[in-house]
């Protein structure tokens, strides 16, 4: 009776560990009561998405719902910026690059229009105080077309009047991120996808991520990133681990903690994103809750099309919710809502 009540006791522990996190076909892992919960915002998120939550190197949860996977391929927006910025803080590391070069050291028609003093921090920052466009929705938007990034950013020095001293004013948009991306292929002589690839790519084993030109517009490094939900969650997982990826370097904990860290300093408020209003800003990234020695804790890049990935250090996870590019505009509620339910169920 004692190995009889032994047994049943095993069993009853392993089936309740199952049903908290159940492991399912092609890799999924489920959390059932996430994803019930999930139900509610299906129509929200387009049917087709991705979740995926990594902690304590592994991950802990990872659904695919509808046709979308976690190998697909889309197209997303803003999350691009906290890719690039990454890509920067790598030659910060090596000493290639210092975040307060001045553009007119790389860039000559920056100094002959008289914005060389603008810097790479101001850049990743969106500090630079170049006049940008104003902020209209993507069923509006029309992007000027130029045939490669060395175009598009000479233009921003000859075309764009500067609306006060560098680094006084923050407007989020995508003039920093596109000039620090030309930096880096001046110093690399590779082509920006090329940099991102040969450099965050190969250490991260990414299979679906490129800032390929799509023949229309030129590279973007502020919006121009297709990935899969796999692949950013590696990114992710990297930053949460310090900048270690298994037992590679890919980052100094210095650079992670630079990345996620406020550095817009007294900068006034322009324009910020509709989905981040209230948050810091990093580089590349919104800072949501801070430390207090003012590092971020919990950090995210979303946008408007519905990538949203974040981390939240203090609770050691790092998530992401993947869409399909072509998704109505989002809406914050509904990702702090499941950011919460997430948070409820994982250990």
């Amino acid at each position: 009776m004692k190995i009889l009540a032994t047994c049943l006791l095993s069993l009853s522990l392993l089936t309740g560990s199952f049903s908290h996190a159940q492991q399912l076909k092609n890799n999924q892992v489920d959390i059932p009561a996430i994803t019930s919960g999930l139900e509610k915002y299906k129509k929200d998120l387009g049917n087709d998405f991705v979740v995926m939550v990594y902690k304590d190197g592994k991950d802990v949860y990872r659904r695919e719902f509808g046709e979308l996977r976690a190998s697909s391929q889309e197209p997303i927006g803003a999350a691009s910026q906290w890719l690039t910025a990454a890509l920067v803080m790598s030659y910060i590391d090596e000493g290639k690059l210092k975040l307060d070069d001045k553009l007119g050291d790389f860039l000559p028609i920056y100094q002959s229009y008289s914005k060389g003093y603008i810097t790479l921090r101001m850049c990743l920052s969106h500090t630079t105080t170049i006049e940008s466009d104003p902020p209209i929705f993507r069923t509006a938007l029309k992007k000027k077309k130029f045939d490669t990034l060395e175009e598009e950013v000479a233009s921003y020095a000859k075309d764009r009047n500067m609306k006060g001293r560098q680094g006084t004013q923050f407007y989020y948009g995508t003039i920093g991120p596109n000039i620090a991306g030309r930096v880096l292929e001046l110093v690399a002589k590779r082509p920006f996808d090329r940099v991102m690839r040969d450099r965050l790519g190969k250490q991260l084993a990414w299979r679906r991520t490129n800032f390929m030109s799509d023949g229309v517009y030129a590279e973007n490094p502020a919006g121009g990133a297709k990935a899969s939900a796999e692949d950013y969650m590696k990114f992710l997982a990297m930053l949460l681990n310090k900048g270690m990826a298994g037992d590679k370097r890919v980052l100094s904990e210095a650079a992670v903690n630079e990345l996620m860290k406020k550095q817009t300093g007294t900068a006034s408020i322009a324009y910020t994103s509709p989905l981040s209003q209230g948050n810091d800003y990093g580089f590349g990234c919104w800072i949501q809750e801070r430390d207090a020695t003012g590092n971020g804790t919990l950090v995210n890049c979303p946008g408007i099309s519905g990538t949203w990935p974040w981390i939240n250090r203090s609770k050691g996870y790092a998530a992401i919710i993947f869409t399909k590019g072509e998704m109505p505009d989002q809406k914050r509620m509904v990702f702090e809502e499941i950011r919460e339910l997430i948070e409820q169920h994982i250990n």
